[in-house]
């Protein structure tokens, strides 16, 4: 037992001999490295980094705001210190939502140039094309309240608009027929304002909510208002979209031409009688069913009823 408890003793002291050894030559190793680190040549790739980064935007800066802004046909008095507050607050914000501006930017590319000619033909302001990315980010979303839609329309808001509302059709989900009733909404609250930033206001507010409050503060200009802090920054973040939009890389974005989405061309086909089954009406032209949704997403269910003398447009990849 003795012999056995000496050759225990030596094999654990010979174990632990080799793993300090090969702790010692680890440590060898790492330190060798650090030396190497440390030499002049191993800084040089550092030093191509460095010198391709000098001047690039950090990762968190401050932004002037711009000496002058219109919006609207009004010239943004930034020489009112909340305004130019609660501007600056807006444009920050914005800017450092980088996905979400991003995205906005790509989706803008595609819509954009569509909703223009049907704000120009209606005497809109082509700045109102900034309302749907503010309101929906240019997604057929649906909020809290049940507003639909890129323009965010109410259902009993949209019947009054003209928009056809129902289980099989909404109207609300087609960017650009919704771009019509938005336009229709935008020039009854001129008419009642005569401002159009007043009327952007009012999109958010409500006509009579924002005219109650003309009222009871005696002011005709939006600047002047003391508003609900949803309402306030309403506008503020219209103005701050629109200069992030037309000036990106003020702003530290740069979205290549070749990443945005651009319209898809379609053609249309007419509908004068009822199709019991859209699937079939997808294979039918050529096509399946979640391209016939993505171009026609005011068709809410999968048949569409047409009453007599009804003709719908049914929008196709061209």
């Amino acid at each position: 037992m003795k012999n056995l408890s000496v050759v225990l003793s030596i094999f654990v002291l010979v174990v632990l001999v080799l793993s300090i050894a090969r702790t010692n030559d680890r440590l060898n190793k790492v330190e060798q490295w650090l030396l190497e680190a440390r030499h002049e040549t191993a800084y040089e790739p550092m030093r191509e980094e460095v010198a391709a980064a000098e001047g690039a935007r950090l990762p968190a800066v401050s932004f002037s705001l711009p000496a002058r802004l219109a919006f609207l046909g009004d010239t943004v008095p930034l020489q009112i210190a909340d305004v130019r507050e609660r501007l600056d607050r807006e444009l920050h914000i914005n800017s450092y939502l980088h996905n979400s501006t991003i995205f906005l930017m790509k989706r803008a590319s595609r819509w954009l140039p569509q909703m223009e000619p049907i704000l120009k033909a209606n005497g809109i302001p082509e700045d109102f094309k900034y309302l749907p990315l503010i309101e929906s980010a240019l997604l057929n979303d649906v909020s809290p309240k049940e507003a639909v839609g890129f323009w965010q329309i109410l259902k009993s808001s949209g019947k009054e608009l003209g928009l056809e509302i129902n289980s099989e059709v909404d109207e609300r989900y087609d960017p650009l027929k919704s771009t019509q009733a938005a336009c229709k909404y935008l020039k009854k609250a001129y008419a009642k304002f005569g401002n159009w930033t007043l009327a952007a206001a009012s999109y958010n507010r409500g006509m009579t909510g924002l005219d109650k409050a003309i009222q009871n503060q005696q002011v005709e200009n939006f600047y002047d208002l003391f508003l609900n802090d949803e309402t306030s920054r309403y506008v503020f973040r219209l103005i701050a979209i629109k200069e992030i939009i037309e000036h990106p890389e003020r702003y530290g974005f740069k979205v290549q031409a070749a990443h945005v989405y651009r319209p898809e061309p379609v053609r249309y086909v007419e509908i004068t009688a009822t199709i019991p089954n859209l699937v079939k009406f997808a294979q039918d032209q050529g096509i399946n069913y979640k391209l016939l949704k993505r171009h026609n997403p005011w068709l809410r269910d999968d048949r569409l009823t047409v009453k007599k003398g009804r003709t719908y447009k049914i929008a196709l990849p061209a």
